[in-house]
């Protein structure tokens, strides 16, 4: 495991508690002990818990080894990656990887939305390398997209998948595109919201609450923004927005303007909402006149559609897309969603945003029009969800 921080360490727990001889390696002594500490302080939460006992936490700790040489990757089967999200860092890291890899090594960099393709750049083998995406905190939670390349050996991602489900995690499939499967729906939806907002359509307290009490979601999206961080979301929608040139995911202008400012969300007390103090200070005025009605209806319809555009793309399975939304955001299943709504309710709606945006991204997926246009839609989507 090279890199030690937050996600790092809790990868290296993972590994040692499901029986792994593990090498964690980062590049100084100070971080070495940052690392080691963070694993030491969350296994003592686990025996205050009841999780493990000592004798367990003793176990874990031992099949745990920490240095700064990278000359012990000659006997790694897997390496995994998790420094900074710095395209730039982790080229060098995967080329120092390369110098010391065996040769059947799988090569996997844990990254958010980093193109994989990329980072493959800086090794000899790119064959070898996937995308790891551990969800933090990994200890607890199941999620973990693995990411395939053009390049990448089917073996190696095959493999990856067994040895993820060995750990105890659900991994789901997809291809290198910025934000993978969870990413590209979440802060796609996100940018929506914000953008809906913005607009003076409806009101802070209204959108989260729409999304919260209408849709089922468990936190409203200017909320969620702020406990993401308003940087990371933005970086994200960056990533997206230079792949893709869609406009829906050019960062909304109120959230470029936060993050201009400084204004981070709950780590730096404000953001879309006011964290110091009682006192909620929104960040743009909302018109009297401003209702809400049907914009939780409609930011649900969007999502759906970018859901079904991923199958029809073959970029990822209904079954990893619901995996996907339900595990890594405990947001509503998008197909069963749609099999509630039904595809000719959810095509009617998606035209009625298209016409309204003409934004090409918005135009009805394909495949949602074909669901929606066979003899039976619920059957034809139950057909697509079971394969």
């Amino acid at each position: 495991m090279i890199g030690l921080g937050t996600m790092g360490a809790g990868i290296v727990e993972v590994l040692a508690k499901a029986g792994h001889r593990v090498f964690g390696i980062d590049y100084d002594d100070r971080a070495v002990a940052g690392g080691r500490e963070r694993l030491e302080t969350s296994l003592d939460r686990a025996v205050q818990k009841g999780k493990l006992n000592p004798d367990e936490r003793q176990a874990v700790v031992s099949r745990v080894s920490f240095g700064t040489d990278k000359a012990v990757l000659t006997g790694a089967s897997v390496i995994i990656e998790a420094v900074s999200e710095k395209p730039e860092l982790k080229q060098a890291v995967f080329a120092e990887i390369d110098a010391h890899a065996p040769a059947d090594a799988i090569l996997a960099t844990n990254t958010s939305s980093l193109s994989i393709t990329s980072i493959a750049a800086g090794t000899t083998r790119p064959d070898r390398v996937i995308g790891i995406h551990f969800f933090n905190p990994a200890p607890v939670q199941p999620l973990v997209e693995v990411i395939d390349t053009v390049l990448t050996d089917p073996a190696v991602i095959d493999r990856a998948m067994s040895f993820l489900q060995e750990l105890g995690k659900r991994p789901i499939r997809c291809g290198d595109r910025a934000g993978f499967i969870v990413n590209s729906l979440l802060v796609g939806y996100l940018n929506a919201a914000v953008r809906t907002y913005a607009d003076g359509r409806i009101s802070r307290e209204q959108l989260d609450a729409a999304m919260v009490e209408e849709a089922g979601y468990p936190m409203g999206p200017l909320a969620l923004l702020d406990m993401i961080g308003i940087d990371v979301g933005h970086a994200v929608l960056v990533r997206m927005y230079d792949e893709t040139k869609d406009r829906r995911h050019a960062p909304a202008p109120l959230l470029t303007q936060l993050l201009e400012a400084g204004l981070l969300g709950r780590k730096t007390g404000r953001g879309f909402y006011d964290y110091r103090s009682e006192e909620s200070v929104a960040p743009v005025r909302t018109p009297q006149w401003a209702s809400g009605e049907g914009i939780a209806e409609e930011l649900v319809t969007d999502y759906l559609n970018d859901a079904v555009r991923m199958v029809e793309t073959n970029y990822a399975t209904p079954d990893d897309i619901d995996a996907g939304m339900s595990l890594g955001c405990r947001m509503p299943k998008p197909f069963e969603v749609l099999a509630a709504r039904g595809p000719r309710a959810v095509l009617d709606r998606q035209r009625a945003i298209f016409e309204r945006t003409a934004e090409p991204g918005d135009r009805p997926s394909a495949l949602l029009e074909a669901l929606a246009d066979a003899a039976e839609p619920q059957a034809a989507l139950e057909l697509l969800r079971s394969r």
